[in-house]
């Protein structure tokens, strides 16, 4: 091992997606959101149909809108930041959860790391961390830079090998994760990560590329895929009894 790289922690990690996992989808953030995003395609010139067929186009393709707007638009990814997910009114939406508070709480951290893996910049994740009062119990941060060319997000798999260099952690059957996108799920246990869940609140309305999504019953439910999926994180207790006090 070379002197300047740290000894691998011999603890597992459980990361945690951010919104609309630690909070409720109920809360609107991500309608709020993609209203946002579409004022913003609006704004470089393009009429209000073509903004919502280039908003869903781009999320679809690359996972994120804005990373389509940096591949085919001359803007800037912070101008973006700034504008979209920095005016939200975060602290008129969610509140903290001392239940939520007490799950982190009661993590046995003998046994695992706590780290927070987003797709959102690193701005919007804190914000929301702070709020939530929940920065004290998270040890890492893995987000999408805006600022890095090329940056990556999940699904892909160059995100989730990156959060794990990150996170100094070699075996990805050591990561528990849990996150409000089927498809983020799927494609971390598809990289052998050996607790995935897929946290799913039946007959909410989320957006997705800018088009209202309801989370109706998903018939996916436990199946071969080995992912469970569960509407309340304290179900987590009695999926991963191993990880908590």
């Amino acid at each position: 091992m070379s002197p300047d790289i740290p000894d691998e922690d011999p603890r597992s990690i459980v990361w945690f997606d951010i919104d609309n996992t630690l909070y409720s989808a109920s809360t609107k953030i991500s309608q709020a959101m993609g209203q946002r995003i579409h004022a913003y395609f609006v704004g470089l010139g393009l009429d209000k149909d073509k903004a919502s067929e280039l908003h869903h186009a781009y999320y679809t393709q690359y996972g994120l809108a804005l990373r389509g707007l940096t591949r085919h638009h001359d803007i800037d990814p912070m101008d973006f930041d700034r504008k979209c997910d920095g005016t939200l009114p975060l602290d008129d939406l969610i509140k903290p959860d001392p239940r939520l508070r007490k799950l982190f709480q009661d993590l046995d951290r003998t046994q695992v790391r706590v780290w927070a893996l987003t797709n959102a910049y690193k701005n919007h994740a804190q914000r929301v961390l702070k709020i939530l009062d929940l920065e004290d119990q998270i040890e890492g941060l893995v987000y999408c830079d805006y600022q890095q060319i090329g940056f990556t997000c999940k699904p892909e798999p160059d995100y989730y090998h990156n959060a794990m260099k990150q996170a100094n952690i070699s075996d990805p059957s050591k990561c528990y994760f849990v996150d409000d996108s089927r498809l983020n799920v799927t494609s971390a246990k598809e990289l052998g990560w050996g607790h995935c869940v897929h946290f799913y609140e039946v007959g909410l309305e989320t957006v997705e590329g800018g088009k209202t999504k309801k989370l109706v019953r998903d018939t996916n439910t436990n199946d071969l895929e080995g992912i469970a999926q569960i509407s309340d994180l304290e179900e987590l207790r009695t999926l991963w009894p191993e990880i908590f006090i």
